[in-house]
């Protein structure tokens, strides 16, 4: 018995493979722009809840509460990250700022691989997040992620990022 409760597969909701999956799906969306982890932190909130900044109906429930999730999903980006670089998927830029993220050559041809019905609504709202944020400056992110997430998120997350005004 001892044997089989040692082999649990890991965890698909909220786990690396899934969060790095949607950092995949973003920054493709928004290639060749580059994010770093706490605009990629906000971004896997934002892109399955785009209704809360005016988008299209969001992918997951509207729970109570649900601004909390940015306080434990960072660690688990971080770590959707870190096996999506593993895989090629994420190329990793460092500069003055610190370390920002984009879509590898790779990371397009997966993307385009992914057609259940799920996926092609996340990649759809993706698009629209790329969009949304081509039209916000660094500041009118951080605004808007304080109005909508609220100030705590901001703060906890850090301010702005390495395109914070290139957003």
């Amino acid at each position: 018995m001892e044997a089989i409760d040692a082999v649990r597969p890991p965890p698909l909701f909220n786990s690396a493979l899934e969060t790095g999956v949607r950092a995949i799906v973003v920054l493709n969306a928004a290639f060749p722009r580059v994010f770093d982890l706490a605009q990629l932190t906000w971004f896997d909130h934002l892109v399955v809840h785009t209704a809360d900044v005016g988008g299209p109906k969001s992918l997951h429930p509207d729970l109570p509460q649900r601004t909390g999730e940015l306080l434990v999903r960072r660690r688990v980006v971080e770590e959707g990250v870190q096996l999506m670089r593993r895989l090629h998927m994420i190329n990793a830029i460092a500069d003055v700022n610190g370390i920002a993220y984009q879509a590898s050559e790779h990371a397009s041809a997966l993307v385009e691989t992914m057609q259940t019905p799920y996926a092609l609504e996340l990649k759809s709202r993706a698009e629209w997040l790329a969009q949304k944020l081509d039209e916000l400056s660094g500041d009118q992110l951080a605004d808007l992620i304080s109005e909508k997430i609220g100030r705590w998120a901001v703060e906890f997350q850090g301010e702005t990022g390495p395109e914070s005004s290139a957003l």
